[in-house]
């Protein structure tokens, strides 16, 4: 079996617990939640010891802006992708805040963040809402596109999520299972868009904890059928699968941790997330462990592509960025 997985830690500095798990093998990731955060200088302690244990670790964040930004002392307070659309020049401004983000996330010694979001706004999803670019698919994908842009220009590899749409089922998959009724050829004309024309810039994809029962019995993120016949053969997608956390609730009609793990790998995912349940993540690697789980060269595509330095706000893009930003009225 190919695949690997990615964990989380509990605090701001590795126990030796820690440790011990990053050195296995088949530990192939580890993301930040905010508990691990305290500023810009302890980030990047903290992502210097664990290359430390772990030299080739991917090292990752949900940095989207809006609600979603784990980064936040010393940072930019980015904004909801939503702010976009309303504006005069929203892709060239959309550039410049994925080159903002992705700086910063380099800077403080990260690989890339999970971002950009690909969902559609359809009003229904409370999960999704200002996470979206827009309702609309072709503009959504236009702004997606220039977020992506600026984030490559930066050194930073982009993923987007989550498909192949989660803005029309009004579940929360963090504790429920959401169901989105609607026909793949509806998909199609819609929420695909985006994943279908950015397929050949995205650097990698992270399928929906969404059961579309008109297409398959199962999550996204477990069906062969959305990860290999659609997004890989249909799509053309090359590059790498991500899951969401296996310990959402919308992942837990898979089984216990090990079923799961399993399940999304045998479905196409190249590494699987288990965070927030250290139990959990101990009993996946396990079950890799026992399947001689070997990794996936793919991986390779997500590791920065720049250094990045703690000294960039030095450095006249950086200032004017983040002045076009503010005279945008986006960041203060």
């Amino acid at each position: 079996m190919q695949g690997s997985l990615m964990l989380d830690i509990a605090g701001t500095w590795l126990t030796a617990e820690d440790r011990q798990l990053l050195r296995q093998p088949e530990v192939g990731g580890l993301i930040l939640f905010a508990r691990n955060i305290e500023n810009l200088r302890q980030v990047e302690d903290l992502c210097r010891a664990i290359r430390a244990v772990r030299p080739d670790i991917l090292l990752a964040v949900d940095q989207e802006g809006g609600r979603v930004q784990r980064l936040r002392r010393d940072f930019v307070r980015l904004p909801a992708m939503r702010e976009f659309a309303s504006r005069a020049d929203a892709p060239a401004l959309a550039e410049t805040c994925g080159w903002v983000m992705a700086t910063e996330v380099l800077a403080a010694g990260l690989d890339f963040s999970f971002a950009p979001v690909l969902d559609l706004d359809h009003q229904r999803s409370a999960v999704v809402g200002s996470r979206a670019f827009e309702g609309d698919p072709v503009r959504a994908t236009e702004l997606a596109g220039a977020f992506i842009k600026g984030m490559h220009r930066a050194g930073m590899a982009a993923t987007g999520k989550h498909f192949p749409g989660h803005g029309w089922a009004e579940a929360d998959s963090h504790v429920a299972i959401p169901v989105d009724e609607r026909a793949l050829q509806a998909l199609r004309e819609r929420d695909l868009i985006p994943f279908q024309r950015l397929a050949s810039a995205l650097d990698a994809v992270m399928p929906a904890h969404v059961i579309y029962p008109q297409v398959d019995d199962k999550p996204a993120g477990f069906s062969p059928r959305w990860l290999q016949q659609i997004l890989r053969k249909e799509l053309d997608f090359r590059g790498v699968i991500f899951s969401d956390d296996l310990s959402m609730a919308g992942a837990h009609v898979a089984g216990d941790a090990a079923d799961r793990i399993e399940a999304a790998l045998t479905a196409g995912c190249d590494m699987g997330l288990v965070c927030n349940d250290r139990g959990a993540a101990e009993l996946a690697l396990s079950a890799l462990q026992r399947f001689g789980a070997q990794p996936s060269p793919a991986l390779a595509r997500m590791r920065r592509r720049t250094s990045g330095t703690l000294e960039y706000k030095q450095d006249p893009r950086w200032r004017a960025s983040v002045d076009t930003l503010k005279a945008a009225q986006l960041i203060v």
